[in-house]
C-alpha cells in the first residue's frame, strides 16, 4: 500500500483549515486517513502550522510520499532535514549528537526568521493603523470645516433674506404715507381751475365794448346831418 502525506480540507466556506494526514493514496482527499500528523491554517499571517515532527519523519522513513503543498510544510518545519540527517546517521556519516546539533541550529535560525517576519508584520500593521487614524482625523477635520462653512453660508443667506424682507416692507409702507398728499392736491385742483375760469368771464364781456364801437358810426351820421 502506497501512503501519501497530504492535506485534508476542513473549516468554513471562504476560511479553509487543513489537517496534515498520512492516508492511503487510493482514498479520497477528504476521506479516511491513517494518521493525523498536524494542522495548517492559511488564514493567519504568517500561516500557522502545527506539526508532529517525529510522526512526520517516521512516515517519511516508511516511504510515504508528500504532495507538493505537504512537502513545503514539512520543509518549513524541518521534517525533511531531520529525515535527511537520520539517513546520514544510518550510513555512519554523522553521529546522533551532530545530527541533533545541526537540527537545533537550523530550527533556531528558522525561528529567528519567523519572529523577524512577525515583528515586521506587527510594525507594518501598527504603521497602517496609525496612517488610517491620521487619515480619519484629516477627514473628520475636513468634514467639520465643511459643516461650519455650510452653517456660515446658511446664516448669511438668512440675513440676506431678512434684509430683503425689511426693504420690501419699507417699500410697501412708503406709498401709504404719500397718498394723503396726492388726495389733497387732487382736491385743491378744482379751486385752481375755478380761478383760471374767471378770466374767461372777462373775455366774454369784450363784445359789449365791440357793440359800443359798432354804435359809434350812427352818432357820426347824426352829427353830419345837423351840419348839413
Amino acid at each position: 500500500m502506497s501512503v501519501k502525506i497530504r492535506l485534508q480540507r476542513h473549516g468554513k466556506k471562504g476560511k479553509p483549515f487543513y489537517w496534515v494526514v498520512a492516508a492511503d493514496a487510493r482514498s479520497k482527499r477528504d476521506g479516511k486517513y491513517l494518521e493525523k500528523i498536524g494542522t495548517y491554517n492559511p488564514n493567519t499571517n504568517p500561516a500557522t502550522i502545527d506539526l508532529n515532527l517525529e510522526s512526520a519523519v517516521q512516515w517519511l522513513h516508511n516511504g510515504a510520499q508528500p504532495t507538493d503543498t505537504a512537502r513545503a510544510i514539512l520543509s518549513y518545519k524541518g521534517a525533511l532535514l531531520k529525515h535527511h540527517l537520520d539517513g546520514g546517521i544510518r550510513k555512519g556519516a554523522l553521529t546522533q549528537e551532530q545530527a541533533d546539533a545541526k537540527l537545533a541550529a537550523w530550527l533556531e535560525a528558522k525561528t529567528g526568521k519567523v519572529d523577524s517576519k512577525k515583528e515586521g508584520l506587527s510594525k507594518a500593521q501598527v504603521d497602517a493603523k496609525a496612517k488610517a487614524l491620521k487619515a480619519e482625523k484629516v477627514a473628520n477635520e475636513k468634514r467639520i470645516a465643511a459643516a461650519a462653512q455650510a452653517e456660515t453660508a446658511a446664516q448669511e443667506e438668512e440675513e440676506e433674506v431678512a434684509e430683503d424682507t425689511t426693504e420690501e416692507v419699507v417699500a410697501e409702507e412708503a406709498p401709504a404715507a404719500e397718498e394723503p398728499t396726492a388726495e389733497v392736491a387732487t382736491e385743491e385742483a378744482p379751486a385752481a381751475e375755478e380761478v383760471a375760469a374767471e378770466p374767461e368771464a372777462a373775455v366774454e364781456e369784450v363784445p359789449a365794448a365791440e357793440v359800443a364801437t359798432e354804435e359809434t358810426p350812427a352818432a357820426d351820421e347824426a352829427s353830419e346831418e345837423k351840419e348839413a
